[in-house]
């Protein structure tokens, strides 16, 4: 594995270096005019420095209340979305899937226009309707009457429309990605007896008991690639399901689709749909700098559940809440997150459901709502053994778990608690969990991505300066 990236990495650099003048005057001086955003602030989100921070300490009964022992743990600088994923900007990521659901029923359709037949040097390359690359340029033209004849399949059957309205069919609108399992490409391997050897360094079976010994090396990398299709439509009768004998069928209609919850969390979306849409963002982002001839940028992705502690505490050691101290009103009586501060007095605080984002004030560090409003995925497997195993560097426990997994296994971490919690859950401290497939309408998610260097600011200093 490390000598296949070797050598893309080298004809990386030769390609540019091939393009260097001779300015350099014979000195080692790097590999130059590679462009990178330096320093950028990502819209939306907030830098978070590196740090330590004791993980799990709180004010809490020392004899009774601990639910984990706090450890001391290092989490490197980071951006945080301020606030959750709202609906507005989920949607975006909805209209994305059925805009390349479109332009590829098109190409099917015999609409050449919609697949991209050239690359950057006017080579022709693989304009399969089926497999190729589609051009997201060129216009749909709405009104064009074999357009919408093409596209008819895309909406619900006639038998099946809400009083006559034309309605995308949402179970259609299937996104689908490919990652690495890094973690599964750095394991050595063990032999089919169970014996750990040096020399195994795959699996003929990934995830199966059959394991091959062979010479060191690699065989091929797509070993490690793995595809995924996941639906990204919210489950929007999660508002009906999570709770019977209740009068929610009014946000299962309107409160992903409707404008006037644009600024509102996005909820009813799994872990998996979560880590879906954090690829495709890092796509959309990385295919951008790739047209302006730039870097691409660290992916985003899911928040550690260490990195989003760190976070929640704003900087503030060994309290329980992001504003820090044991209360949750402030000295005026008015609550500080949107909670069910007293049993059946959801609205004590302000709000009976979700509110808008960035109601209450921000922690220290800028961010909005890290407790209360709506619970937040990270990207662990929840483990009651987490900060026993965990490396104190950059803590992280996952399993990446097949539909025909155990229950146990496909349990993710929920960190900050929800609009329906008690104030137990929405302490920084407090860990709970739910199951990777599920969709909760208290549930929502926010992005991080791990910033390329210490500190802002330390790509551009050199390695001749002390710190």
């Amino acid at each position: 594995m490390k000598r296949l990236f070797f050598v893309l990495a080298a004809s990386v650099v030769l390609f540019y270096s091939c393009s260097m003048s001779a300015s350099d005057n014979g000195e080692l001086v790097g590999v130059q005019d590679r462009p990178y955003f330096e320093d950028i602030d990502l819209h939306g989100m907030v830098f978070i420095n590196q740090g330590n921070f004791s993980m799990g300490a709180g004010v809490q009964n020392n004899t009774y209340g601990v639910t984990s022992q706090p450890r001391t743990m290092q989490v490197s600088s980071f951006f945080m979305d301020e606030t959750e994923i709202t609906n507005n900007e989920y949607r975006q990521f909805v209209n994305w899937v059925f805009d390349s659901i479109c332009r590829r029923t098109l190409a099917i359709a015999g609409r050449d226009e919609f697949i991209i037949t050239k690359d950057q040097y006017g080579e022709d390359i693989d304009a399969d309707p089926q497999n190729g690359k589609l051009d997201k340029q060129a216009k749909i033209d709405w009104r064009d009457q074999e357009v919408r004849e093409a596209l008819e399949g895309l909406y619900m059957a006639e038998k099946d429309r809400y009083f006559g309205r034309k309605e995308i069919n949402a179970s259609l609108l299937n996104y689908e990605y490919y990652w690495i399992d890094y973690a599964d490409a750095a394991r050595k391997g063990i032999s089919e007896n169970g014996t750990s050897s040096t020399n195994i360094v795959n699996k003929e079976e990934h995830r199966g008991t059959l394991y091959t010994a062979r010479p060191r090396g690699l065989n091929n990398r797509s070993t490690f690639v793995h595809k995924e299709t996941v639906n990204v439509y919210p489950d929007t009768l999660c508002w009906v399901h999570d709770y019977t004998y209740t009068m929610n069928e009014d946000f299962t209609k309107n409160y992903f689709c409707s404008s006037a919850y644009d600024n509102y969390p996005v909820v009813g979306v799994s872990w998996l749909q979560a880590k879906a849409f954090c690829i495709w963002r890092s796509k959309y982002l990385n295919d951008y700098l790739e047209r302006i001839s730039y870097q691409h940028m660290n992916d985003f992705r899911l928040p550690t559940e260490a990195e989003w502690e760190f976070a929640a505490r704003g900087g503030i050691a060994a309290e329980s809440y992001p504003w820090g101290g044991p209360y949750v009103r402030n000295p005026n009586g008015c609550f500080l997150a949107n909670y069910e501060p007293l049993k059946g007095a959801y609205d004590d605080d302000g709000g009976v459901r979700t509110l808008i984002v960035g109601h209450y004030a921000p922690n220290d560090y800028g961010l909005y709502d890290m407790a209360g409003n709506v619970a937040e995925w990270c990207a662990d497997a929840y483990s009651e053994s987490t900060y026993i195993i965990a490396n104190a560097l950059s803590p992280y426990y996952n399993y990446n778990a097949q539909e025909s997994d155990p229950l146990a296994m496909k349990r993710k971490v929920v960190r900050g608690g929800s609009w329906k919690d008690q104030k137990y859950f929405i302490q920084v401290q407090t860990r709970s969990f739910e199951f990777q497939d599920t969709c909760k309408s208290y549930i929502g998610f926010r992005c991080v991505q791990p910033y390329m260097g210490r500190i802002k600011g330390d790509n551009l200093k050199t390695a001749s300066m002390v710190y």
